[in-house]
């Protein structure tokens, strides 16, 4: 189980980011879509990528809701997060500090000072 928990997880975190640059990527897009150029390449890249991964976003999210015995409150507010731009990174990185993914950092040996 511990297996299954720390690769959903991972793949939570995964998709969390990916998710944000899918959005950059659209916005990106969209602003050359309607600005002068009137290219409308960008969305149509980007577009169904970004569905795709909004969609794997929301689904590893109940995932990891799930394995990690989040709240109801806690797993809206993070399928909640998939609208906004780059909001599922903010409550990746809150998460993570808050202790809800469960992955422990490595030691770090302290850097030497001079």
């Amino acid at each position: 189980m511990v297996v299954v928990r720390d690769k959903v997880t991972r793949l939570f975190v995964v998709a969390a980011i990916a998710e944000a640059i899918s959005w950059a990527g659209l916005l990106a897009g969209m602003v050359v879509k309607y600005g002068p150029p009137g290219n409308e390449l960008g969305v149509q890249v980007f577009g169904p990528i970004h569905g795709a991964l909004f969609v794997a976003y929301g689904v590893l999210v109940l995932g990891v809701a799930r394995v990690h015995r989040w709240s109801l409150l806690a797993t809206v507010v993070a399928l909640a997060c998939a609208v906004p731009p780059f909001a599922t990174v903010v409550f990746e990185r809150w998460a993570r500090r808050q202790g809800m993914l469960g992955l422990v950092e490595p030691a770090r040996e302290p850097a030497p000072v001079g």
